[in-house]
């Protein structure tokens, strides 16, 4: 939820901004595709970055969990390890390696969208517009991630 908040949030407005400062106008006169130059390449760091992020997060709560466990609980570090061997099958982490993908593209596609449509879908023209349109894509996508997540887990289960 927080990268739909931070980083969604972040593409909207930037993209808002260039909608209603006219640069995405400017870029259609110049022959230049809006969508090939702003959001492919927004959308193909989040499907680099969101499962990069996820492996680390995964590999950072292991070893957050070895540290509780060995100097807070004073467990041996190899029964710790046993245990995390036997609990965590391939299919919990392959099942979040297709979430994170999915929640990328859900994030960077709602995101991308509010922040292209800005003048025509939002209530007012210029900041008014943007902040509007950022708001409405950060609550769809942290709502869309909590749908998909419930369909995507009840699909791997």
């Amino acid at each position: 939820m927080k990268s739909a908040a931070t980083s969604g949030s972040a593409v909207a407005a930037e993209i808002g901004i260039m909608r209603i400062s006219e640069q995405i106008d400017a870029l259609e006169t110049m022959d230049i595709h809006p969508v090939r130059y702003l959001i492919s390449p927004k959308m193909a760091a989040a499907l680099i970055s969101f499962p990069l992020l996820t492996a680390m997060f995964d590999l950072v709560g292991i070893f957050g969990g070895y540290v509780t466990a060995s100097i807070l609980l004073d467990m041996n570090p190899v029964i710790y390890f046993t245990r995390i061997e036997s609990s965590v099958e391939m299919i919990d982490v392959t099942g979040g390696f297709i979430k994170s993908v999915v929640f990328a593209l859900v994030v960077i596609t709602i995101c991308c969208y509010q922040g292209y449509y800005t003048h025509i879908r939002t209530k007012g023209f210029g900041a008014e517009g943007v902040s509007y349109a950022t708001t409405t894509a950060v609550v769809q996508s942290c709502v869309l991630i909590l749908v998909t997540d419930y369909v995507i887990t009840s699909f791997l289960l």
